[in-house]
């Protein structure tokens, strides 16, 4: 009968083994675009085959009798569940309210596209215009002569966007910080002194200044073509996902990029964008 491997011997053989089956499991979780966690979760399940192989072959260890063999046995307990608590607190967390939220916000504008949608919308604002519409003549009527030319040069004025403008700027401010929101770039940048834990990307404060709308919308929809100066790791690393173009409608983008523009605080320091 051979004599058996050492314990050295068994452990490097095994751990190439699973260094082996990581790698394999890493490429091919990419080729089918698998997320990164699911990535990461394949790796782990390697390793802890990897382990279970180990141990299979391992050399017998002392037998425990008694009060040890219990006390062992809690202890073995205790610090398996300890590395899957603290594994499992390593991964990502999710609310299923949150992301319950998230869709809603992405499938209702999706349905507005659509056919039924855009029926349901152009009732919606035909009910909405004719109630103006009714207001406006109860006010010609308790009006006249001078006082109802006044009423409709503002009205046409409303009409021509005057002063209006304002406030649609703001509306899409506002939903282009929903869609920052929405498509969790806080994950990598920081605006504000919010978000950015991961420390993917830089801080956004100052980026209105530093890059036209069209060069953040281009940045968005491809971003290879932009690098934020002092980020070279993260750039050669592709951290910036090249997914918005395919999740994300024309308006959608817009508005973010409407967002952007609107960061311009120059006390906060925004790395310089780097044409590629």
């Amino acid at each position: 009968m051979p004599p058996s491997r050492s314990l050295i011997s068994l452990l490097v053989s095994r751990l190439a083994m699973g260094i082996v089956a990581a790698i394999v499991f890493v490429i091919a979780a990419r080729l089918m675009h698998f997320p990164q966690v699911f990535q990461i979760m394949f790796v782990l399940y390697a390793f802890l085959g990897t382990l279970v192989y180990i141990l299979l072959d391992a050399p017998p260890v002392t037998r425990l009798d008694g009060l040890k063999a219990v006390v062992a046995l809690i202890a073995f307990y205790a610090v398996i569940s300890g590395v899957f608590i603290a594994g499992a607190n390593m991964l990502p967390q999710y609310d299923p309210r949150v992301e319950k939220g998230k869709i809603d916000k992405i499938v209702k504008p999706k349905m507005a596209a659509t056919e039924k949608g855009r029926i349901e919308e152009l009732l919606k604002r035909t009910e909405e215009l004719n109630a103006h519409s009714q207001a406006i003549l109860k006010r010609l009527e308790t009006l006249g002569g001078a006082s109802v030319k006044n009423i409709e040069a503002s009205v046409k004025g409303k009409e021509s966007g005057g002063p209006k403008a304002s406030g649609a700027g703001g509306d899409l401010v506002a939903l282009g910080k929903e869609q920052y929101e929405l498509q969790e770039c806080y994950n990598c940048h920081k605006v504000g002194g919010k978000g950015g834990l991961k420390k993917r990307g830089p801080h956004l404060d100052n980026v209105g200044n530093l890059m036209k709308p069209e060069e953040l919308k281009e940045k968005l929809l491809n971003p290879r073509s932009y690098m934020a100066e002092g980020f070279e790791k993260e750039y050669n690393k592709k951290l910036m996902p090249d997914k918005y173009k395919e999740l994300m409608s024309d308006p959608e983008i817009d508005q973010l990029v409407v967002y952007l523009s609107s960061l311009k605080d120059s006390t906060v320091e925004t790395p310089k964008p780097i044409k590629k």
